[in-house]
C-alpha cells in the first residue's frame, strides 16, 4: 500500500491507495498547528495509524509514503525549511521522522510540484507528456512535467514560476524581487491591490461591504454582473496571466498548460477565453493548436492525490 500525506496551512489530508493509486481510504483534518514541529508529526503519524486501521491495513504493508507540503524544502535531506504557514518548523527532517515512525521510504515534495504530478496523472493532463501547472492561491505556485517526470532544475528551483518577471521593475513581490508575477496575481498581491483602488462605487464594494472587505470572490463576482472596474482588473490579471504563458510556450512548449483556483473561479468567458486569445495572438501560428490552456480538474481531491502521487513518483510507477 502507499500513504500520501497533504500538509497544508489549514488542512491536512491523508489517503491511502494500493500501487496503481486507486484510493482506499482518506481522511481530513484543520492543521492546527503547535509551534513544535515533532509534537506536530507525532500527531500526523497517530492520523496516518488511525486511517491504516481503519482500513485494515498494517504498517508493515506500506510499500512507501509521500509528503506533500509547503516550501522551501531541502529534497535531498528531506527538510522542511521555515514554511510560512507552520509556525516552528525551522529546519523539519519530515522525512527521517516518518521513516523511522513506519519504517518504510518516505518521499518528500513541495506542494507546487506534488500538484502538478497530480494532474498530471489523475486530472487535466491524462496522457500528455509535457504539462506546466500554475496555481494563483496565496502566492503563485507551479510545477513541471517533462517527459512525463517532474522536472526539479538546479537546487530544486524550477517551476516557480510565480516569480518569472512580468513588470521591470514592477511591484515589490514578497520574494524581494519586483515585477514577479506572484506580485500581480496571487492572491495576497491581488487582494492587496483591489483594497488599494476599488471605487466606491464599484459593485465589488455593495458585495463586501466596504472596500477594506474586498476579495477576490467579490471581484469575480463583480465582473461576472459586468462591472466595468471589476472587468478592466480582470483584463489586467489575463494580460499579465497571458505573458508567463507565452514564455512558458516558447522555453518548454508544453502540450497542457493547467491553471488552478482564481482562473476555475472565474471561469471560460471571464479568464480563459480571453487568456487563449491573447497567447494565440502573441505565439508562432503553428504552436498554438498544439498547447492546450485548460482548468485544473481534481478540484477537493487534489489534496488527496498530491501525496499519493510523490509516492508514485518515488517508487517510479509511471
Amino acid at each position: 500500500m502507499l500513504l500520501g500525506i497533504d500538509i497544508g496551512g489549514s488542512k491536512i489530508a491523508y489517503a491511502l491507495a494500493d500501487p496503481a493509486g486507486e484510493i482506499l481510504a482518506r481522511r481530513r483534518r484543520p492543521t492546527e498547528p503547535t509551534g513544535n514541529p515533532e509534537q506536530d508529526l507525532a500527531g500526523i503519524a497517530d492520523d496516518a495509524r488511525g486511517l491504516l486501521a481503519q482500513a485494515g491495513v498494517g504498517e508493515g504493508d506500506l510499500l512507501g509514503i509521500g509528503v506533500s507540503v509547503p516550501g522551501p524544502l531541502d529534497i535531498d535531506r528531506g527538510r522542511v525549511v521555515r514554511p510560512p504557514n507552520l509556525a516552528g518548523w525551522e529546519a523539519v527532517p519530515v522525512g527521517k521522522i516518518l521513516q523511522t515512525e513506519f519504517g518504510c521510504p518516505v518521499a518528500l515534495e513541495n506542494d507546487a510540484n506534488a500538484a502538478a504530478l497530480a494532474e498530471y496523472r489523475f486530472g487535466a493532463g491524462r496522457g500528455c507528456q509535457d504539462l506546466v501547472y500554475l496555481t494563483m492561491s496565496t502566492g503563485v505556485g507551479g510545477g513541471i512535467i517533462l517527459g512525463g517526470h517532474l522536472h526539479r532544475g538546479r537546487m530544486g528551483t524550477a517551476g516557480e514560476l510565480g516569480h518569472t518577471p512580468v513588470e521591470w521593475p514592477g511591484e515589490p513581490c514578497a520574494c524581494g524581487l519586483r515585477g514577479c508575477l506572484e506580485a500581480y496575481l496571487g492572491g495576497v498581491a491581488l487582494t492587496r491591490r483591489l483594497r488599494a483602488q476599488v471605487p466606491e462605487t464599484s459593485a465589488c464594494v455593495a458585495l463586501a461591504g466596504s472596500p477594506e472587505a474586498v476579495s477576490t470572490v467579490h471581484w469575480v463576482e463583480a465582473a461576472r454582473a459586468g462591472d466595468p472596474w471589476a472587468l478592466a482588473e480582470m483584463d489586467r490579471f489575463n494580460h499579465h496571466l497571458a505573458q508567463a504563458i507565452v514564455h512558458l510556450a516558447f522555453s518548454l512548449a508544453p502540450e497542457v498548460v493547467v491553471l488552478g483556483t482564481i482562473p476555475i473561479a472565474a471561469g471560460d468567458a471571464l479568464c480563459f477565453d480571453p487568456v487563449r486569445k491573447h497567447v494565440a495572438e502573441r505565439i508562432w501560428p503553428h504552436q498554438a493548436p498544439y498547447m492546450k490552456i485548460v482548468p485544473a480538474e481534481l478540484g477537493d481531491d487534489l489534496a488527496y492525490r498530491a501525496g499519493l502521487c510523490v509516492a508514485l513518483e518515488a517508487i517510479g510507477k509511471d
